[in-house]
């Protein structure tokens, strides 16, 4: 069978913020969305919070409306802010009863040529099972498999699930698998909680188990994941909820060796590399080997998976358990839907892909064949 793992980076819709040229573009604006959306949610606003979501609100291009280029703030009922006619805005709610609403990022449909791209990779990997990095829902992961997938020659996946996480930006991960291998139970860590006393939650998404059945009467558990990025918020911060979530996925998978499953495998964008602290976790104590590393797996002349696949550009992957890392075959990586950079073009792509607009993710599709 062939087991497969692919950042898609949504596949109809996303933010706007998200969806500009570079990322570094669309991060402030991340960023600014983020500590808004945190101030909104405290249970009493003081003073200085006040201000600093009035100034927040500005920067977000929502001084005269509700409605900015990026960002929509909703308000249901209640009072939060005023706009004087003098400018500016104040906001006059004391907490968040005081309140209903939320604040959401705007979407915009994706480029058509990159919608494609990403269908011609999906197809190109003949995957038996693929787990599916930022998605936005199952009913779009489904349409994207029978209609768009299908326009470009694939196989519609018979088998296609998704449990909504945590991200509030509709970035979820999923499981896509075909007739031979049914999807059984499934089980959601959205609720799961950090050990240090916070209360908050570990998973940034979730890290969805799913269950399946070989053909040959094998079990198979998959854990999806997208850990925290590094692209906006403190790198402090930012590792440490890594190490966090390594550290959870690793005692999940101590827990199902113990109660006697063979095949375990943790796939998706961890968001760091092989040698980073906050994956060591999982990567050096959680006794799962990476499917790069095997001898049979062909990296196409490239360390990375990530924009021009640089070394430390190595942020996904296909973490086997000990006895499937010994049933694999052979493995290697699709890079044809990204962008491959022209100074010089560092790999082949698409007819189609002719700018870095049209990429179809600025991720590689990872894929190994298991002889179970």
């Amino acid at each position: 069978m062939r087991l497969a793992v692919y950042n898609v980076e949504n596949l109809f819709d996303r933010a706007k913020a998200m969806n500009l040229e570079t990322w570094e573009d669309g991060r402030p604006v991340l960023e600014k969305f983020a500590a808004l959306n945190a101030l909104l949610g405290e249970v009493t606003y003081t003073p200085a919070d006040r201000r600093k979501m009035a100034d927040l609100i500005v920067e977000l291009g929502m001084e005269k409306s509700d409605t900015g280029p990026f960002v929509i703030l909703r308000r249901n009922r209640g009072g939060l802010l005023k706009r004087p006619s003098t400018g500016g805005v104040e906001i006059t709610a004391s907490g968040r009863a005081d309140w209903v609403g939320s604040l959401e990022l705007r979407d915009e449909p994706i480029n058509e040529h990159a919608m494609l791209n990403t269908a011609r990779v999906i197809r190109d990997l003949k995957a038996d099972v693929l787990g599916v990095v930022e998605a936005e829902s199952r009913p779009v992961l489904k349409a994207f498999s029978d209609e768009i997938l299908a326009s470009v020659g694939g196989t519609p996946f018979r088998h296609v699930m998704l449990i909504d996480g945590n991200d509030e930006r509709g970035i979820d991960v999923g499981l896509m698998s075909c007739p031979q291998f049914p999807i059984g139970r499934m089980r959601s860590h959205v609720d799961d909680r950090l050990s240090d006393g916070s209360d908050r939650i570990t998973f940034s998404r979730d890290c969805p188990e799913f269950e399946l059945t070989t053909p040959a009467g094998n079990r198979l558990l998959v854990m999806v994941n997208h850990f925290k990025s590094k692209g906006f918020g403190g790198k402090a911060e930012s590792d440490r909820r890594r190490k966090a979530q390594a550290t959870r996925v690793a005692e999940i998978v101590k827990e199902r060796l113990a109660e006697g499953w063979d095949h375990i495998a943790v796939i998706g964008d961890l968001n760091d590399t092989p040698d980073s602290d906050p994956l060591s976790p999982l990567l050096k104590h959680g006794g799962m080997t990476d499917a790069f590393t095997h001898p049979a797996f062909d990296d196409g002349g490239y360390k990375g998976t990530y924009g021009l696949c640089n070394p430390g550009n190595k942020i996904d992957y296909l973490l086997l358990s000990p006895n499937l890392i010994d049933k694999v075959e052979k493995g290697g990586v699709i890079r044809t839907g990204m962008w491959p950079g022209s100074r010089p073009k560092r790999w082949d792509t698409y007819e189609e892909l002719k700018r870095p607009q049209d990429a179809a993710s600025d991720h590689a599709a990872l894929w190994v064949d298991l002889d179970i």
